[in-house]
């Protein structure tokens, strides 16, 4: 039986689905989307696959005209949101040549809408670490580079997660740090976090397109308990924190930000709550959004997490290609 797709614009009818796919992220809530496009100046698709009257799997496009061009994203450029494409549903149950059948089905059935509708010059999805079939993009002609993340295994006791981290991390947690304080943040302090990540990012010269207003939106947006925010104080003065996305059972480290110049070192003491807080509610693990920096990797390979990969699949003419590596140097 053929793939049909439809867009579903019935945001409670598509995250009911989303909860029964194993290779969701917060990313594919509706809210999030919604609000993605908004910022992004683009048109959401959200696509839902369906297998006669069974719906097999979501896959969000964002469509985004620039003079006489259009692109299509999944997810969105310049926001910092590192996973979205295509959830597949209940793929469990399946052997393994229905699973492969359903999903290549699945995917080519919504490129194949895009291309009819869009006729979009480049293309260019980003998976999540647990869609673990990229093949049909690549039978389509997509170009595929590895991506990495590291996820931290949260089902230990506190005592053997923090056996595991570097010694220098240990020592640096287990010290008390005198006027030191975390607490949870509301709109101004997330405000805060986002301003003071671009602050660090541009002392780097690193791209960082992400807005306070984008954050505060999708924390006004999420329903309550998706979005956690922390402000790091050090004797009442401002010093960093961190927002992260919270969903079925992950946490996702989405923004933060830390003044490395302070006595105290607020990184380390800022993820060592967030990992606590995270266990605390229950959570089992924690994404630490992306093992692609090798001096970030440096500093989160001390808290000996797991590292995953997902895919980056992009296609398009070479000089599509040209301009949307320009792009992003130049952004």
């Amino acid at each position: 039986m053929s793939v049909t797709v439809e867009e579903v614009s019935d945001g409670d009818a598509w995250n009911d689905l989303l909860a029964r796919s194993p290779g969701a992220s917060p990313f594919h809530r509706f809210e999030f989307l919604e609000v993605c496009a908004d910022h992004a100046g683009a048109t959401l698709h959200p696509f839902v696959g369906y297998r006669g009257a069974e719906p097999i799997g979501l896959f969000p496009v964002f469509e985004m005209r620039k003079g006489p061009f259009t692109a299509a994203f999944s997810p969105p450029p310049d926001l910092k949101v590192h996973y979205l494409g295509p959830a597949p549903l209940n793929p469990g149950g399946l052997k393994r040549r229905k699973r492969d059948r359903r999903n290549r089905r699945f995917v080519e059935a919504v490129l194949d809408r895009v291309d009819r509708e869009f006729d979009p010059r480049y293309v260019n999805v980003r998976t999540s670490p647990a869609y673990d079939d990229e093949r049909p993009f690549l039978w389509a002609g997509y170009d595929a580079t590895p991506r990495y993340t590291y996820v931290l295994d949260l089902t230990r006791d506190e005592e053997d997660l923090l056996t595991a981290f570097s010694k220098d991390l240990r020592r640096a947690v287990r010290r008390e740090a005198d006027g030191f304080e975390i607490a949870e943040a509301g709109t101004d302090g997330i405000e805060r976090i986002v301003e003071a990540a671009a602050a660090r990012h541009a002392e780097k010269g690193a791209d960082y397109n992400v807005t306070p207003s984008f954050v505060a939106d999708v924390a006004r947006e999420l329903p309550d308990g998706m979005l956690h925010a922390h402000v790091c104080r050090e004797h009442g003065e401002f010093c960093g924190g961190e927002v992260s996305l919270e969903h079925d059972g992950t946490v996702y480290g989405w923004q933060s930000a830390g003044d490395v110049s302070r006595s105290v070192p607020v990184y380390d003491l800022m993820y060592w709550h967030a990992f606590r807080a995270a266990k605390a509610r229950g959570c089992e693990s924690y994404d630490l959004l992306g093992a692609n920096n090798p001096d970030l990797c440096t500093y989160k390979a001390k808290f000996a997490p797991d590292l995953r990969t997902y895919q980056a699949l992009n296609r398009g003419s070479w000089e599509m290609k040209a301009a949307a590596r320009l792009y992003k140097r130049l952004r």
